[in-house]
């Protein structure tokens, strides 16, 4: 079926045609900071998509706590002005057309189920690696919600007194380098300084290492899913992959030697996989 795919985030909103089983003419659009002139930059977009196929709905990825049944966006994000509404009646209304709509770490972890990383998998658990860690599980081939729309959230697990996302993420690891040093790096280069003989740049990134690892285990044995998908910045990087298998052995050494090994594995849509997903959301509902 032909649909109109819509990516929402905070700087741009990214826009396809999904025809003949692929992603066409991908284009994106600067996101507004006003609700009708957002209502109105979709609705034109659409309606261009109208023009050259006959789509049969409106397929969207959005940040904030999606909460599909009811089509509101819940929680948070930089957009406030798409929160705690019926926003779905009011997109349905002005496309005239059916429109389904899922969070953005879902949406990624339903194209890499789709047709990346995940391809051919009944269950997996999606983590988000950014300024701090988010994700998604997928079981049977279907997200995940949990009760409170807080399915994959990972950040939000504690080590000890702090969080996932206060350990394991690249700005956190940044962060602490930076106090510690007094200078002013990124996380892309305190990772590789680890690698230099930096001693305090080794215990920053063994510190995210572990904690991630950490996380990673836990949830394989919390639901044992096929595959662990990492996504973000940082699954760019060679080193991540082999760090994390080594520190997870190390774990279920001291743990349970018996224990279930993750199958950890990096995201491969990248940019396309959260219009991608949105696809695969709608056909899911409709």
């Amino acid at each position: 079926m032909d649909l109109a795919a819509i990516d929402i985030g905070g700087t741009t909103i990214k826009i396809a045609t999904w025809k003949d089983g692929k992603l066409q003419d991908k284009h994106a659009v600067n996101t507004p900071k006003d609700l009708n002139i957002f209502y109105d930059i979709l609705t034109a977009e659409v309606n261009k998509i109208k023009q050259n196929t006959k789509i049969k709905g409106v397929a969207i990825s959005s940040p904030g706590a999606v909460d599909p049944k009811n089509g509101i966006i819940g929680g948070s994000s930089a957009l406030p002005y798409i929160h705690n509404f019926k926003i779905v009646d009011e997109l349905k209304k002005r496309f005239e057309l059916p429109v389904s709509i899922e969070n953005d770490a879902n949406s990624a972890a339903l194209g890499e189920l789709a047709e990346g990383a995940g391809k051919g998998s009944d269950s997996m658990a999606f983590f988000v690696i950014g300024t701090g860690i988010g994700g998604a599980i997928i079981i049977n081939q279907k997200v995940w919600h949990g009760a409170h729309l807080f399915g994959g959230e990972f950040g939000y697990m504690s080590i000890g007194t702090k969080s996932v996302s206060d350990l394991a993420s690249p700005v956190a690891m940044a962060n602490r380098y930076n106090e510690r040093t007094g200078k002013k790096l990124d996380g892309k280069t305190v990772f590789a300084l680890a690698d230099e003989d930096d001693p305090v740049a080794s215990d920053e990134r063994q510190t995210l290492i572990h904690s991630l690892a950490l996380a990673i285990y836990n949830v394989q044995q919390s639901f044992d899913p096929d595959k662990i998908v990492i996504g973000g910045g940082i699954s760019n990087n060679p080193e991540l992959i082999p760090l994390l298998n080594r520190e997870i052995d190390y774990i279920r050494k001291q743990v349970n030697p018996a224990s279930i090994k993750p199958e950890i594995v990096l995201c491969s849509l990248k940019s396309n996989a959260n219009l991608r997903g949105a696809v695969a959301d709608f056909e899911q509902a409709h």
